[in-house]
């Protein structure tokens, strides 16, 4: 039986000649990545491992960015346990601020995530990497643990879902309104504990920030990765970012999936989460009247410089409606600073908006844009799960930045193409 492209890159992690579903295996790990939430766990686990040191200084990455800059005293503490912790091991990939970045943007940016790799990190949203083709996927702080000591984990061989892309995305429409579309076709649990495969000429029309922002919220339908193939557009990324020569793995032509799912890219709407699950789904056409309270731009989803690119050309010489709040957030410092350059930030700063460093910050309810009871917020955050993003009784509505700020100008979640066409 042939093998998807996942299953080849667990194959060759755990030094085996194949694999099948449902197989239990130890893998070699090329990196490893906690969080100020998360990290301070593993350490603390670490410490009963017997190691003095973590397995490769250079495969251990670790970045404050959820509650960074540091909102209270406990947030200082979390990320205080990270800094000690770099220190004493000489973990090369510490980020902090002034240099830290939202982890699922930074560290494809520093070129730390090469295809072919096998990735774990201490949060869910680390199968973002899959869009280089790689094998990336989230572990809880013992697992964590146990990679930075002996650079191995235990996975069950995952089943594959294949998406078959074709076509193009319409204006204003992005790698968000596809992956909100497929949870909302597929649900939540959709593609449970399975890989969730990219594939089709459509690929190519997509840019690599459409790329990472799917893979990113493919754990929203329980997947446990989501991955596209290499191709011309993956190696231009990974030539200017990564120094390591790219492993690529495709899929055997006789490789199994538990379905195949075709989607023409061009039939895309505008597409909206409402609350509470990221699987709620409906195209702009069916929102009805929805006022909002604040907007949120960015995260590790949607903070690239495209993604405020397209925010920017729809709020550019409009003012956002006196009710709301709009907050936008680079995904890194290179990000933020490219940003800057490019005019983009008088565009946002004259329209109304607030202008933030990079960090997670509202998207787990952190800081930075909490949410007080019964307000609602347009975010192109990944999810708005109850008390999401602050009060238990306050709403989320996921939506692509095209739409987050259109929503910004009128006050209501609105279509972007209307509100640049003045309608």
């Amino acid at each position: 039986m042939g093998m998807t492209m996942t299953q080849k890159i667990l194959a060759h992690h755990a030094n085996l000649d194949s694999v099948r579903p449902g197989q239990l295996i130890m893998a070699n790990l090329d990196l490893v990545l906690g969080n100020d939430i998360t990290a301070p766990v593993a350490i603390n686990e670490f410490s009963k491992f017997g190691q003095d040191k973590v397995f490769d200084k250079e495969k251990v990455a670790l970045v404050p960015d959820h509650f960074a800059p540091n909102k209270d005293i406990k947030a200082a503490e979390q990320c205080k346990c990270l800094r000690s912790f770099a220190g004493e091991q000489g973990i090369t990939n510490y980020f902090d601020v002034g240099q830290m970045g939202i982890e699922h943007a930074l560290l494809p940016e520093k070129g730390l995530v090469g295809a072919g790799d096998l990735v774990i990190g201490a949060d869910s949203h680390t199968c973002t990497y899959g869009a280089l083709g790689a094998f990336s996927t989230g572990v809880g702080s013992t697992d964590m643990a146990c990679g930075m000591a002996i650079g191995k984990a235990w996975f069950k061989v995952p089943t594959a879902i294949k998406f078959n892309l074709s076509g193009r995305f319409s204006p204003y429409i992005c790698g968000k309104d596809l992956i909100l579309h497929i949870i909302g076709m597929i649900g939540v649990d959709g593609a449970l504990y399975q890989s969730m495969e990219f594939v089709g000429e459509g690929v190519a029309n997509m840019s690599m920030d459409d790329r990472f922002t799917v893979a990113n919220m493919a754990i929203e339908a329980g997947a446990k990765n989501g991955i596209f193939p290499v191709d011309a557009t993956t190696l231009a990324y990974l030539e200017a970012h990564c120094k390591r020569k790219p492993v690529i793995y495709e899929a055997d032509s006789d490789a199994e999936y538990d379905r195949v799912i075709d989607i023409d890219l061009s039939t895309i709407k505008s597409t909206v989460s409402f609350p509470h699950l990221p699987s709620n789904t409906r195209t702009i056409d069916n929102v009805g009247e929805v006022k909002i309270d604040q907007v949120v731009i960015g995260s590790c989803t949607n903070g690239h410089l495209s993604d405020l690119q397209m925010a920017a050309s729809i709020l550019k010489g409009k003012k956002i409606a006196p009710w709301v709040r709009c907050i936008i957030l680079p995904a890194t410092q290179k990000i933020w600073k490219e940003a800057m350059h490019d005019g983009l930030f008088d565009i946002f700063i004259d329209s109304g908006c607030a202008v933030s460093t990079p960090t997670c910050g509202p998207c787990l309810g952190g800081h930075m844009g909490i949410l007080a009871d019964g307000e609602r917020a347009v975010s192109t955050t990944n999810r708005n799960f109850v008390g999401r993003m602050g009060h238990v009784k306050s709403e989320v509505y996921l939506a692509s930045p095209a739409v987050a700020a259109a929503s910004a100008i009128e006050g209501y979640i609105a279509d972007p193409k209307k509100v640049q066409e003045g309608r």
